[in-house]
């Protein structure tokens, strides 16, 4: 089995990776669609469903969560040589336990200005996306809290998405083609 992580702070891309990886067969599993799930069943907002959540939980809970998932798929599927890519990493914890449980867990992280980031956000118009750029800093920084900046600066790998979707496409096939390809 194969685990990747995907990090990078919200808008910088990283949907786009899932959806390549899904067309490369991998099986996606999105953190943050875990807490949308649970904010929904506690109905705020995501933000503090997350902080809540890592209070009430510890900051594990998430990965805790996303590793019940991933397991119950292997088990359910028999899919023990799946390529799974886990989206959405935001804290060392997460990344600590994904080590813990599985062999060979690799991070690619996406970086993006905050300028881009919030323009693309704009575009996204996403239930949790604001069109505020005060709510959407505050977002960021409730991010960089959880401690996404020490994942990005301790990834396996990098993708810079400051240019083109046709450039950033290619460094992403060129990222699957590459190093991960052949593990």
């Amino acid at each position: 089995m194969k685990i990747l992580g995907i990090s990078g702070l919200p808008g910088s891309g990283k949907s786009l990776i899932s959806e390549i990886a899904k067309e490369k067969g991998a099986i996606i599993v999105n953190m943050g669609d875990i807490i949308r799930e649970e904010s929904k069943k506690r109905k705020i907002s995501t933000g503090e469903t997350a902080i809540e959540l890592r209070k009430e939980q510890g900051d594990y809970v998430v990965a805790k969560l996303t590793i019940e998932k991933i397991k119950d798929t292997t088990l359910k599927d028999r899919q023990h040589d799946s390529f799974f890519l886990i989206e959405g990493i935001r804290s060392p914890y997460e990344v600590e336990l994904f080590k813990k449980n599985f062999d060979n867990f690799k991070i690619v992280s996406v970086y993006a200005s905050p300028e881009t980031r919030f323009n693309r956000l704009k575009d996204r118009k996403r239930e949790d996306d604001s069109l505020d750029y005060k709510v959407f800093k505050e977002r960021d920084d409730r991010e960089i809290g959880f401690g996404i900046n020490k994942v990005i600066e301790n990834s396996d790998y990098l993708i810079n998405n400051e240019d083109d979707l046709n450039s950033y496409k290619n460094q992403i096939n060129n990222f699957f083609n590459g190093d991960i390809g052949r593990s």
